[in-house]
């Protein structure tokens, strides 16, 4: 009878521990914030996006433009999730010609 308790116990652990963790889940690479308002369109390329932000986490075409996707999407079942992503619009020489940034964080 001991033996039976200690594992529906163990169970009841083991199967907590597994929501728990299951609660809270990312996606993508988190990126830095502030280098986005040094983009400059027309000015701006791949080379200096890189140096800024690191490696996409997703490349594209969009309207026959190479897309760069930069994104960290934290999600938790208890509290805020945080989301934030930063797509770039090159043209064929490596400029850039748009981006857009969004997050759910909010700034005061």
């Amino acid at each position: 009878m001991k033996k039976r308790k200690s594992r529906i116990a163990a169970l009841i652990a083991a199967a907590l521990l597994v929501l728990l963790l299951a609660g809270c889940a990312t996606v993508g690479r988190d990126f830095p914030v502030d280098p986005v308002g040094q983009i400059k369109i027309g000015t701006t390329t791949k080379t200096d996006i890189k140096k800024m932000f690191g490696n996409p986490w997703r490349t594209g075409i969009e309207d026959g433009q190479t897309t760069w996707t930069y994104g960290y999407y934290k999600y938790r079942m208890i509290g805020e999730s945080t989301t934030r992503d930063l797509v770039v619009r090159y043209d064929a020489g490596g400029q850039v010609t748009s981006y857009s940034f969004n997050t759910s964080e909010i700034e005061e």
